[in-house]
């Protein structure tokens, strides 16, 4: 795409969208791992604008996902500091000349790195999840896809295809490819048995979609939301929240987040093995994903396929570390006394 019809959509997006007259062209801002987003500055106010990843958009079930996770941010913003994509004329993913969009509010702020993280920030978390399973999200009216995307995934075909084009992560791969298919299996044993109660949450809270201002959190990146089991989803978000970045978990903060939770939420009753056993299942549907990526399976330009590359790479070393890590998290959780 030229300058200029990059340009023209984005004049044809505040157009469409109302948001207002172009102050000056759009800055490429942080964004998330799969989508890009901008700054856009018009005569009315300040915007960011997330340009959703194409390849993800030609999924059959992409625009009823954007859609329920958004009105599940929108309903969840009243109870706790959300930012949910602005709902206009009737959507909240706008199309121009086949790439979508989605308009949020421009908030002041940043990301807090692992070590910027203190026990106040995970305990502050904490307390905001407790929040959001309170929720009552019954008269929420979502739309399901009829698409069902539980399946078993084909490691040694996508070790093959490595092998094949002497990909870079092909033999960290190998070396692990009996690991991935049992962590698989436990993984979904346990999230079968734990599927019975279920509440809506974020599913990715996370420090990238936390924004920090003079102390105070907003969420952001809903896109993940959608229906877990809450103690699946407390454990997976205060290991987030305790980790230095190298693999490492930290008590306190561990702790502290589970803390925060528990002072909003009461007693904590869970089989925290089996709780544990489903944390592999997030990490190893996003290694399929940027396996498929950096096989160019579903990938839109060399960055994106590089990028998977390095993924795959890094969420393999995520998953042995969390292997390792469980005996100790089982040990702390049962330190705390949590039944």
């Amino acid at each position: 795409m030229s300058h200029m019809q990059n340009d023209v959509q984005w004049q044809l997006l505040c157009f469409q969208t109302d948001l207002g007259k172009l102050v000056s062209s759009p800055e490429s801002i942080t964004g998330g791992l799969l989508h890009k987003m901008y700054g856009v500055k018009t005569a009315k106010d300040n915007y960011a604008v997330k340009v959703l990843n194409p390849v993800i958009m030609r999924r059959p079930e992409a625009m009823t996902n954007y859609m329920n996770s958004e009105k599940i941010a929108n309903h969840l913003s009243n109870y706790i500091p959300a930012l949910p994509a602005n709902l206009i004329n009737g959507t909240f993913v706008h199309e121009i000349d086949h790439q979508f969009y989605m308009v949020f509010d421009r908030v002041e702020g940043g990301r807090m790195k692992p070590i910027e993280i203190k026990p106040v920030h995970s305990r502050k978390i904490g307390s905001i999840l407790a929040d959001i399973h309170k929720a009552n999200c019954e008269e929420l009216e979502l739309e399901y896809s009829g698409i069902n995307n539980s399946h078993w995934i084909e490691w040694h075909r996508y070790m093959k295809k490595g092998q094949k084009k002497s990909a870079e992560w092909v033999t960290l791969l190998e070396r692990n490819i009996d690991k991935l298919y049992e962590w698989e299996a436990k993984s979904k044993k346990a999230a079968e048995v734990l599927s019975s109660e279920t509440v809506m949450s974020h599913r990715d809270l996370d420090p990238k979609n936390v924004m920090w201002y003079q102390g105070s959190p907003v969420i952001i990146d809903w896109e993940s939301a959608g229906s877990i089991n809450p103690m699946q989803d407390l454990i997976e978000t205060a290991v987030y929240w305790s980790t230095d970045g190298q693999g490492n978990i930290n008590e306190k903060l561990f702790l502290a987040f589970l803390e925060g939770y528990q002072k909003n939420s009461g007693e904590l009753c869970a089989h925290w093995e089996r709780v544990l056993d489903t944390g592999y299942l997030g990490k190893l549907n996003w290694l399929e994903y940027n396996l498929k990526r950096s096989l160019q399976m579903e990938c839109s330009d060399e960055k994106e396929q590089k990028l998977g590359a390095a993924q795959v790479k890094e969420t393999i070393m995520e998953l042995q570390q969390y292997e390792n890590s469980t005996p100790i998290l089982l040990d702390w959780l049962n330190k705390k006394r949590v039944v």
